[in-house]
């Protein structure tokens, strides 16, 4: 089995900081393969070990892709090989997607694409829908457990109030949760490793933006009114609904 796991580097969250009048300052951010996408990378290593197969980490971006030691962190986790795709700064969903899927059909057969829940940075949950349709694969998001079942996959979603239970035909891009796995963590003899992994560039089309960021801020912060809502359930969802509506 050819497996993809499509990841982005972003910065890491917990290095942002936030100025007085709101603007978010990313200077001292490190940047890091998102959490979310080690998800989809653990995946594909454990379906690949079941079955037989090869992973592939694709990744469009700009120059932090150039860090060795970023991709030496994300080669220690399960790829075995990786392809970068040079793109701008600020990639929309549906341009992400695109040069995702330029990529994809040039690399031939591939029988499984794997993506995040969402990019840490901004968790559009998208591209893996975009990425899908522009490949004409069955697609799902919300992926809670994938099984190899003969010559097809069984995945479990998880919805609202249910658990959804699919068989799906290969090729596909699946999208799967935080809850799917717990990454590994890199041992020395897999950081050793790494660096001997092969990393390629390939282009691909992009197409023009469909947004634009006008601003960027933090929420304004306001101090909590603190209210307690006591009752049966009818009384609380009446008391809530009567709140709301004085907002």
């Amino acid at each position: 089995m050819r497996i993809i796991a499509c990841i982005k580097a972003a910065p890491d969250d917990a290095d942002i900081t936030v100025g007085a009048d709101r603007t978010l300052d990313f200077s001292r951010a490190q940047i890091k393969i998102g959490s979310y996408d080690l998800n989809a990378v653990e995946t594909a290593r454990q379906l690949a070990d079941e079955v037989g197969g090869e992973v592939i980490g694709v990744s469009v971006g700009g120059d932090e892709l150039a860090n060795t030691k970023l991709r030496k962190d994300v080669l220690s986790r399960g790829l075995d090989s990786l392809i970068t795709v040079p793109g701008e700064p600020g990639l929309d969903s549906f341009q992400t997607a695109s040069a995702l899927a330029a990529v994809i059909a040039e690399l031939g057969q591939v029988d499984l694409v794997l993506l995040g829940a969402g990019s840490s940075d901004r968790y559009a949950q998208q591209v893996g829908n975009q990425l899908g349709a522009l490949l004409g694969r069955p697609t799902l998001n919300q992926v809670n457990a994938i099984s190899v079942d003969g010559g097809q996959l069984r995945v479990e979603r998880v919805l609202e109030d249910a658990e959804q239970v699919i068989g799906v035909e290969l090729p596909a891009v699946l999208s799967v949760t935080s809850g799917i796995n717990t990454p590994r963590i890199a041992g020395m003899k897999d950081i050793l490793a790494a660096g001997k992994k092969p990393v390629s560039e390939m282009s691909a089309p992009v197409p023009a933006g469909s947004a634009r960021v006008v601003s960027l801020q933090a929420p304004e912060q306001v101090d909590r009114r603190r209210q307690i809502v006591e009752g049966d359930a009818a009384d609380v969802a009446q008391q809530l609904a009567q709140f709301l509506k004085s907002l």
